[in-house]
Formats: structure tokens, C-alpha cells, sequence
């Protein structure tokens, strides 16, 4: 443990704190903030309560002085404390006038994140509310700056399963180029379109400056041959674009001719697709032509798309076409994240940060799956966020919270230890602990214990001769020695029957010589350690490990008695 870097963490923590509530922190909630945020500490729980202590008896000053302490060392704590805002009570009610048809319009470069959860679990649940449609769209036309994956639209369809938010329909956008060319003829035939033959730095002058480029004006009948020329193939990637007429000295300058069409010569990913095509329509465009293709009737989407509004509105009012309503939701902070992207979080699997987008660390519903958070936790979660436009900072709590009340009535107990430590006890008798499988039933598991058990190292690390413990459902040993670790006997449950007596030592859950290995990935680290052969039981569920929190068993190996689970949370 690293104790000037320990002490600066507990300083920021507990001046947060103290600006929070306007008064000196208590040391109990700086300790498990410190021990949330770095779980790698717990093995030196009570060293960190020391240097919380030394900490908090040197925090001096007034409310102001703190304040002015912690921008120094951690504005973004300060930060942290303006956007953390209560999230909405659900969703509120659309304006509805007949049919309903809401779409969830991921671009299939990579799973499902948290971000297009949100997506996918509002617009199914709108869509059950007013027994209308929700349609699953790839918006899949970029196969050059994010290629689609592959495997990733075969994900989103179980995601969607998974979250019981089954689309009525799937719409596969790549599928569909033809269609988008007749709209841009459409367009240029209204001269509301026009060929670009500008470099993108050229026409960024043009556009900052708010004039047209010299191209802006040319005739129907050049652009509509420009259009063909590019659709037969006569110009090269980046020689020209087809661009939506907007106000060229609009305020905003992203708005201003926009591009509607690119060419790329890269081949989509899809076989059936492949180099068929060349010219390529912007999401923008697709999505504009889209959305009114299929009848729908209300967007809800991350503000950050706002733009995009107002973009395709240029085309809905040239083709006279009614804009769906939209309701947009502000952006999330997710403390235990901060920002995230498919993009990054693709750039640390190469680099081998993750072990792949299931990896526990990475903020993806395949991740949340096999940790074992279930579909009605991350469904509950997503609504109670509701929809509005305001920034809202939150942490996953809130989702393991929810999560914890559904799995802890169901899920079995086990006993794992992790960084084992052998203890040989003198004058143990062979016997079988009976711990209860679950405290709310009265079924037991039972455990064969002889005269070796192991223990965790944090649990007996700090013990001299003479302490005493008791083994959980076993019996209380006395330390004999340290080095090696031996115990004697000194009472069991029987015993304490029959004397009336029950003496009350620190209570320590253990693992018998009869066990499996057990590794466990975390979202922090992986722990390595042994647990009961029932474990090997439970393959797909979630259980409790005693004193260390839920997981869920993803693998089970019998030949070589070892099973791999994934953190959940505690």
C-alpha cells in the first residue's frame, strides 16, 4: 500500500464530503468511499482506518477552505457534486395521436453499451405502453470510418431478447441504397441537392465564412449529371459529395450545406452487400429517409443529436413530410466509467487492456450479462432514469442495488476463499458442517471437514498464539502457532448446546480439503482462490460467495476441479 498516495485519496474524499454536507466528515463514510473506489485496499482495512483518522484530525478551516482545497487537488470532485442530480421517477407520457411506431437505430460497430440500452429499453417500453411498434434498425451505411462487426448485429438481437424488448421488426438500412438514391434525384430534381466538387478544407472556407461554394448554384441538369457520373463510378473517393442546400449563413455552421452522399470504396462487411456500392448516403440522410419510410411517429434519442434534427428537417420540408416528435434525454455520467465510446473501448481490447467487449470492466450489456445483472434490474434502472434534457451524474449503486433485491431472495450460499491459507487443527474430528443454503429456506448444504482447513489470508494475517476464532458452521479454534498456521480445537456446536455456554470470537468462513479452484473476474482485478464442490453445481447462476459478494458461474471445468465466475457486486 502506497501511503502518500492512500493519504491523498482519502484527503480528496473526505474534503468532498465536508463540502457536501458543510461540516466535518464522519470517518466511517470517507473510510468506505476510499475502499469503494480502490477495493485492493480492503486486505489493509485497518492501516487505511488509521491514516482516515490522521487525516480527518488535521482537517482544519471552514467550509470556504475546503471548498478552495479540494478545486486544488480535485475539481472534479466539485464537478462531481453540481451535475449529481436525483434521476427521474420514469417515463412521462407521449403526446399520442393514433398509431404509435417508435425504432431503436443502433450503427452495428460494436455491442450494446449502456448508453444504447437506454435506447433500446425506452422506445420497447413506449411501445408496450401504447400497444404500437418498435422496430430494431441497423443503421449500418459507414462501412469505412465504423464498419459494421459482424457479430455485433447478432448481438444487439439478443440483447434486445435478453432485455425482453423483442422487435417487431428489423430493418437492415445497407439493405436499402437504392431507395436513398431515388430521394437524392428527388432532391436535386427540386434543386435542393447539388454535386460538390470542393476539397473539405476548401469548402470549410467557403462555410465559416458563410458563402457558397462556386458549385452551390450550378443547374439541374449538371447536378443530375454530376449525380450519375458518381454513381457510375467516374469520380474517386473524396473527389465529390452530394450536399442538402440549407441557409449558407445559418448561426450554426455545421448546418450549413450539409453532406447528404460520399463515395467509399471501401466494401461493406455484410457479403451480401460487399462492393455493390460506392456511394454512400450519411446517417443523417438515412436515418431522415428512414424514419419516414417506416411511419415512425416519435424519436427519443440523447440530446446530442439535436443536430441531426435539425438537419433532416431540411428534408422533410422539401418533400413535404411530417417530422416525428422527439424527446431527447441529457447525458449520463456513470462515476464508475466517466466517458466511454465503442471506439474506445475497442481501441483497449487491441492494446489488451480488456479481454474482449464480455470483459467485467467494460460498461457492455454483454458484459452486465455474464456478471450476472439481470435483464429486470437493468430494465427498472433505464426507466427510472426518465427522459429529460438535463445532464445527470449517477453510479452503478443504483443498478446493483436494484439488482441485489431481485437475486438475493433466489441465490444459493457458498463458502470461497481467496488467497488461501492452509490451517492444520490439532484434535479435529471428522465431521460435516451443514450451513444453510439460503438463510430464507431451511435446505442445507453439506460440507465434509477434516483436519486441514483454508482460510483467507486477510482473516489470519495479523493473529498471534492464543487468538481465537470461530469457523463458520464448524467449530472455534484456538492459535497455536503461526508459522506454519496451527490450531487447536476448542468447541463446537454441540458443545455449546450442551453447556448453555457460547462464547462469541470473530467469526471466519473457511474451505475444506475437499474443494475446487476458483477464479473470479472483476471489474477491478481478477481473484484467484478455492471454494466448496458445490459451486460446481450452480453453472449459469448466480450465487452468493459468504463474505465477498454475488457472482455468476460462467464455467465449470470437472476434470481439472476448477470453475471461473464473474463479479457481480457485493
Amino acid at each position: 500500500m502506497e501511503i502518500d498516495e492512500t493519504r491523498e485519496l482519502i484527503e480528496k474524499y473526505a474534503l468532498q464530503n465536508a463540502v457536501k454536507y458543510k461540516k466535518a466528515p464522519q470517518a466511517g463514510a470517507v473510510l468506505g468511499k476510499v475502499l469503494g473506489e480502490r477495493p485492493d485496499l480492503r486486505k489493509n482495512a485497518k492501516e487505511v482506518a488509521s491514516l482516515v483518522g490522521e487525516v480527518l484530525s488535521g482537517l482544519t478551516g471552514d467550509v470556504e477552505s475546503w471548498k478552495r482545497r479540494l478545486l486544488e487537488i480535485a475539481p472534479d470532485l466539485i464537478e462531481e457534486l453540481h451535475e449529481r442530480k436525483e434521476p427521474g421517477t420514469g417515463l412521462p407520457d407521449l403526446e399520442v395521436d393514433g398509431n404509435v411506431v417508435l425504432r431503436f437505430a443502433p450503427n452495428p460497430n460494436g455491442p450494446a453499451t449502456l448508453g444504447s440500452v437506454r435506447g433500446i429499453v425506452a422506445n420497447a417500453e413506449y411501445a408496450r405502453r401504447y400497444h404500437g411498434e418498435f422496430i430494431l434498425r441497423f443503421d449500418d451505411t459507414d462501412p469505412k470510418t465504423k464498419p459494421p462487426m459482424l457479430e455485433a448485429y447478432q448481438w444487439y438481437l439478443e440483447d434486445c431478447e435478453y432485455l425482453d424488448a423483442v422487435p417487431d421488426r428489423v430493418v437492415y438500412a445497407s439493405d436499402h441504397l437504392p431507395t436513398y438514391y431515388e430521394y437524392a434525384k428527388k432532391l436535386i430534381l427540386l434543386n435542393k441537392a447539388y454535386v460538390c466538387f470542393c476539397e473539405r478544407g476548401e469548402f470549410k472556407q467557403y462555410r465559416d465564412a458563410g458563402k457558397a461554394c462556386p458549385h452551390r448554384d450550378s443547374g439541374i441538369d449538371a447536378n443530375l449529371e454530376g449525380w450519375e457520373r458518381m454513381l457510375n463510378g467516374e469520380y474517386s473517393e473524396g473527389e465529390a459529395v452530394l450536399r442538402i442546400k440549407t441557409e449558407i449563413k445559418h448561426r450554426d455552421p455545421a448546418l450549413r450545406d450539409w453532406v447528404a452522399f460520399r463515395i467509399v470504396e471501401t466494401p461493406h462487411p455484410r457479403p451480401e452487400i460487399g462492393d455493390r456500392f460506392r456511394i454512400w448516403p450519411m446517417l443523417d440522410f438515412e436515418s431522415a429517409v428512414q424514419d419516414h419510410l417506416l411511419g415512425i411517429t416519435h424519436i427519443i434519442r440523447g440530446k446530442d443529436l439535436i443536430d441531426s434534427e435539425r438537419r433532416q428537417r431540411y428534408i422533410y420540408d422539401y418533400l413535404n413530410w411530417q417530422y416525428p416528435q422527439t424527446l431527447h434525454w441529457g447525458r449520463v455520467k456513470i462515476h464508475e466509467f466517466g466517458r466511454f465510446s465503442t471506439s474506445l473501448i475497442a481501441e483497449k481490447i487491441r492494446d489488451g487492456r480488456y479481454t474482449g467487449w464480455d470483459d467485467p470492466g467494460v460498461p457492455t450489456l454483454l458484459a452486465f450479462r455474464r456478471r450476472g445483472i439481470t435483464a429486470q434490474a437493468i430494465r427498472k434502472f433505464m426507466i427510472d432514469l426518465g427522459i429529460a434534457e438535463t445532464d445527470i451524474s449517477i453510479s452503478l449503486e443504483n443498478l446493483y442495488a436494484i439488482n441485489r433485491k431481485i437475486i438475493d431472495p433466489v441465490a444459493n450460499r457458498y463458502f470461497f476463499v481467496w488467497e488461501p491459507v492452509a490451517v492444520s487443527i490439532e484434535d479435529a474430528v471428522e465431521m460435516v458442517a451443514k450451513p444453510l443454503c439460503h438463510p430464507g429456506r431451511n435446505d442445507v448444504r453439506e460440507i465434509p471437514a477434516g483436519s486441514t482447513v483454508f482460510v483467507c489470508r486477510q482473516d489470519v494475517s495479523d493473529l498471534e498464539a492464543g487468538d481465537r476464532r470461530r469457523l463458520k458452521n464448524l467449530y472455534d479454534i484456538e492459535i497455536v502457532n503461526t508459522e506454519p498456521l496451527i490450531a487447536r480445537r476448542i468447541g463446537t456446536a454441540h458443545d455449546w448446546c450442551a453447556t448453555g455456554d457460547r462464547p462469541r470470537y470473530p467469526i471466519i468462513h473457511w474451505v475444506s480439503d475437499d474443494h475446487i479452484e476458483v477464479v473470479v473476474r472483476a471489474p477491478d482485478q481478477t481473484y484467484s482462490g478455492i471454494g466448496e464442490t458445490g459451486i460446481a453445481s450452480e453453472l449459469g447462476n448466480t450465487v452468493q460467495f459468504e463474505r465477498f459478494g454475488f457472482v455468476r458461474i460462467d464455467s465449470v471445468d470437472m476434470e481439472n476441479k476448477r470453475t471461473v465466475a464473474y463479479f457481480a457486486h457485493r
